[in-house]
């Protein structure tokens, strides 16, 4: 049976009805056509079913975990192409929906032979190594090892673990997340709330502009948020990344990855240092050690050159045509592991067929107003990205070559795992603070009777963790929302507990497949709230910017 579920149409005609209205937004006249597009809005519905179709088709076995330059690439892009040609919307690349993103695939060979300290370390059970260079084999003799606290260089907090030490030819050992995890009472970095001098990508980076031969990160499940297995199953394998210049290519250090706390802590003993104690230290201030050991590391390499696809599809605005507004989602996953015994497929059925099945249903819902005449002023484009398990590669290109101007983008919705345990009564903003783009989300979320919050758990870093973020760093408005904490009633917060056991240990893992048994009245709640913020921001003047004390707010500040 097919199930429609109305956009709470009874609480937004309560709204309509007593003329509220957001506080930023600009006084609109109120023509006829105005009230009818705005009625059109309140009454829009989305199809579950259809909705689970999507969800259910791209996390099948047959797409096969939907990698980047698989099989599984190619079904999803026509699966794509054909739904957004039905809907009636145009390929935006000059009439094409693909985007070409060229990608290179680093694969390590799964026989290595690391030994840091004496230490001889497992492949996969203790570290995971690999190399972003197109040399056929990896080979690193006596590399001098040097613990560099956090890896941070951040003059704005006089901040440098890098000060006094030359890392040409050595090797960086380095802490997950940053110091305002482990002091969060502190004034320097943001507190539990992780900042991008976190993230494992700016680790890398930043070893790089700091000269270094590798850099090998410890993992700690707390801090990072995740455990020891979503480095393992996303780290090993082929690997993609964005084909690099010249000169950023020379300069990127020649491997890099992720070894245990067990393995770091054993190291350190080997080394004569107490790991718990130089972390103690590395929190208070910056901080770096020559460790007086070595890394031995072989393994062969391999490079394979091709392009990757984000799929463009734009509804062309009335009278602003040129202004955009744009939704994201990556529909790419891990895909497949030969190596394992059993089940081999990576699904990514919560992460993410459904953000990308989410943009879809939006997408039909505008096209289906357009074409009753309730089209929006401003356009509408919808981005599946490629790449973005492996570094938000499609999004990041897209942000640098971008097929619409970005001073002409107005914001970023972005939908990465939708909401499949029921209807809630908050609505959660990550990294709830940074711009004017989540007051409109605030009052679609009102109209629902629900509160607007941060994350539970900011450590994570999730501002950093998708795709809206490629397009934050240019100053683009961007948000990453959804869900919730407090289920709507006694019977969803028992139904939510139950499904999160089911659920628990499948981020970046095979049992992430579509469950006939989800409750996704939530996750079309949520389509709600950004339906109709991005209809509101559609038709008016506004261009929302980044708040005072958000480090966008120099490209793009609020008025």
């Amino acid at each position: 049976m097919k199930h429609l579920f109305p956009l709470c149409a009874i609480a937004l005609m309560v709204s309509a009805c007593n003329g509220d209205k957001p506080a930023h937004a600009p006084q609109i006249e109120q023509t006829q056509q105005t009230t009818e597009a705005n009625q059109a809005a309140i009454n829009v519905t989305f199809d579950e079913a259809r909705f689970r179709t999507d969800i259910k088709t791209l996390s099948s076995d047959e797409f096969e975990g939907r990698a980047p330059n698989t099989q599984g690439e190619k079904l999803t892009l026509d699966y794509l192409t054909k739904q957004f040609t039905e809907m009636g919307l145009v390929g935006a690349n000059q009439g094409s929906f693909l985007q070409a993103v060229p990608m290179v695939t680093y694969t390590p060979s799964e026989q290595q032979s690391i030994t840091l300290a004496n230490l001889p370390l497992q492949y996969r059970q203790d570290i995971v190594l690999s190399s972003r260079h197109a040399n056929e084999q990896i080979s690193i003799e006596n590399a001098p090892l040097v613990f560099v606290g956090y890896g941070i260089n951040a003059p704005e907090y006089q901040w440098n673990d890098y000060n006094d030490v030359d890392m040409k030819g050595k090797i960086a050992v380095i802490l997950v997340n940053d110091p305002g995890f482990a002091h969060p009472e502190g004034t320097k970095f943001n507190g539990l709330a992780m900042t991008y001098y976190g993230r494992w990508s700016y680790k890398f980076e930043e070893a790089s502009r700091q000269g270094a031969l590798g850099a090998i990160i410890i993992h700690d499940t707390k801090p990072a948020s995740y455990p020891w297995s979503v480095v393992e199953n996303s780290w090993t394998g082929p690997q993609q990344d964005l084909v690099l210049n010249t000169d950023e290519a020379k300069n990127r250090i020649q491997v890099e990855g992720w070894m245990t706390l067990n393995a770091a802590t054993q190291l350190f003993t080997q080394a004569g240092f107490s790991l718990p104690t130089l972390m103690e230290r590395a929190a208070d201030q910056a901080v770096n050690v020559d460790l007086a050991q070595t890394a031995n590391i072989q393994f062969a390499n391999k490079a394979q050159y091709a392009d990757s696809y984000n799929v463009v599809a734009t509804l062309k605005g009335s009278t602003q045509a040129d202004e955009q507004l744009l939704f994201t989602a990556h529909w790419d996953h891990i895909g497949k592991d030969e190596t394992k015994q059993g089940d081999q497929i990576y699904n990514g059925a919560l992460d993410n067929a459904s953000g990308t099945a989410g943009i879809m249903e939006i997408a039909r819902q505008f096209a289906v107003q357009a074409k009753q005449g309730n089209g929006l002023k401003r356009s509408i484009t919808f981005i599946a990205t490629t790449g973005e398990e492996q570094g938000l590669l499609g999004s990041r290109y897209y942000a640098a070559n971008p097929i619409y101007p970005l001073d002409k983008t107005v914001a970023v919705f972005n939908l990465d795992s939708t909401n499949v345990y029921g209807k809630t009564k908050d609505y959660t903003i990550v990294g709830k603070g940074q711009s004017e783009l989540e007051n409109y989300l605030a009052d679609a979320a009102k109209l629902q009777n629900r509160e607007v919050k941060s994350e539970r758990n900011p450590a994570s870093g999730g501002f950093f963790r998708s795709d809206h973020f490629s397009f934050a760093k240019y100053g683009v408005p961007a948000v990453f929302a959804g869900g919730g904490n407090e289920p709507l009633d006694e019977a969803t917060s028992t139904y939510k507990t139950q499904m999160q056991a089911t659920m628990k240990g499948c981020y970046h893992n095979v049992c992430d497949h579509y469950h006939e048994s989800w409750d996704l009245s939530g996750a079309l709640q949520d389509l709600g709230v950004y339906y109709h913020a991005a209809h509101t921001l559609g038709n008016n003047q506004d261009w929302p910017g980044y708040f005072v004390g958000s480090e966008f707010n120099h490209l793009r500040p609020a008025k």
